[in-house]
């Protein structure tokens, strides 16, 4: 059994003992930079869907509670957090106050479709509230497109959850190749940051 397919049977026992609440949760936990990926928790509750144990605005209006919760979370790790970090030790990773002008610039600038579009991207979408944060992004607008994307991507992964039906088990198969696409992605990071460094 690979690592993939051990962490979602745990994320689709939370969901299926703990229910709305259970799914909450493990938004919440994705959106602070937690290992727990929507792709393994949304189409478990739309597979719930099927079988009549759920419903669609639940589960769409909990998962999206806990992704704001998160990514606010998040937010003011960047904000409170990382930019004290920056100016007073920055210094030692090659980062200085003119790297979080940058990036306040970047936020003014791109801000809106940047958050927008992580919200469909993985791994990513654990991390872009942490920047958007530090670059003081305005809080309505990254409240408004944090919910906007995650609305629609949430939605696309209940529903298909909802229509793999009696199929949700087939998906296991491929789990030991997401296992592998995880240690290749994490190896390049790896060796990017070496690279950089030098």
């Amino acid at each position: 059994m690979g690592i993939t397919q051990i962490l979602v049977n745990i994320f689709t026992g939370i969901v299926d003992k703990i229910g709305y609440g259970g799914i909450c949760f493990l938004m919440t936990l994705e959106s602070t930079a937690a290992p727990v990926p929507s792709e393994a928790v949304l189409p478990f509750a739309g597979f719930l869907m099927h079988t009549g144990r759920f419903s669609f605005w639940p589960i769409l209006i909990w998962s999206l509670v806990g992704a704001l919760l998160g990514s606010l979370f998040s937010y003011a790790l960047g904000l409170y957090g990382l930019r004290p970090l920056i100016k007073r030790f920055g210094k030692y990773i090659f980062l200085n106050e003119h790297h979080l002008e940058m990036t306040e610039r970047f936020f003014e600038r791109r801000g809106e479709i940047s958050v927008f579009f992580c919200r469909f991207i993985p791994v990513v979408r654990h991390f872009i509230s942490i920047p958007a944060g530090a670059g003081k992004m305005n809080l309505v607008k990254f409240t408004f497109y944090t919910l906007l994307g995650a609305s629609i991507w949430h939605s696309i992964l209940i529903y298909t959850g909802y229509y793999l039906k009696d199929n949700w088990d087939n998906l296991q198969k491929y789990f030991h190749i997401i296992d592998l696409f995880v240690i290749v992605v994490f190896v390049c990071g790896i060796i990017y940051l070496i690279w950089q460094r030098k």
